[in-house]
């Protein structure tokens, strides 16, 4: 990946919290945990998910960057969303942890060499090595597809 492309993906990941934050500021509780059915998320667990995912991609990042042959603990989301009772968080929290983390791991994402970037740990679900870059580039497109999930259940909620 080059220098552009890896700013781009940061620039990208860096929007997402100010977008999710504005997506959700003022919902009433019945729309924050509607659900389109009953084996979906509702929004406030999509932002605890949110909220959750960046400090597991901020160990991971530091492992790729810091440890000697490391290995990605794999997580199932589903199984975080009910054992971590992902509904008992108020949103504004979710919301702030969610901003606070991803600035901090952007703060240290900005200062590495294009060195790094192919630095990386064993992926037991990829069966291979994921590298800084690929984790770069899937916090860049993360946040986007969970904003495109919580407008499609505003509108539901609305509708519904």
């Amino acid at each position: 990946m080059t220098e552009a492309e890896f700013k781009k993906h940061l620039d990208a990941a860096e929007k997402s919290p100010k977008q999710i934050a504005a997506a959700v500021s003022g919902l009433p509780e019945k729309v924050l945990r509607f659900k389109a059915a009953p084996d979906k998320w509702c929004i406030l667990e999509i932002l605890a998910h949110l909220a959750d995912v960046e400090i597991v991609y901020a160990y991971r990042i530091r492992q790729m960057l810091a440890d000697k042959e490391p290995v990605i603990a794999p997580m199932d989301q589903n199984d975080w969303a009910r054992n971590l009772n992902y509904t008992e968080v108020p949103a504004a929290e979710l919301v702030a942890v969610y901003g606070l983390n991803r600035h901090h791991n952007l703060r240290l994402l900005r200062r590495l060499q294009p060195s790094d970037f192919e630095k990386g740990a064993f992926h037991p679900e990829l069966k291979r090595k994921f590298t800084v870059a690929e984790q770069v580039e899937r916090m860049g497109m993360h946040g986007a597809s969970h904003l495109e999930q919580i407008e499609r259940l505003k509108r539901q909620a609305a509708a519904g």
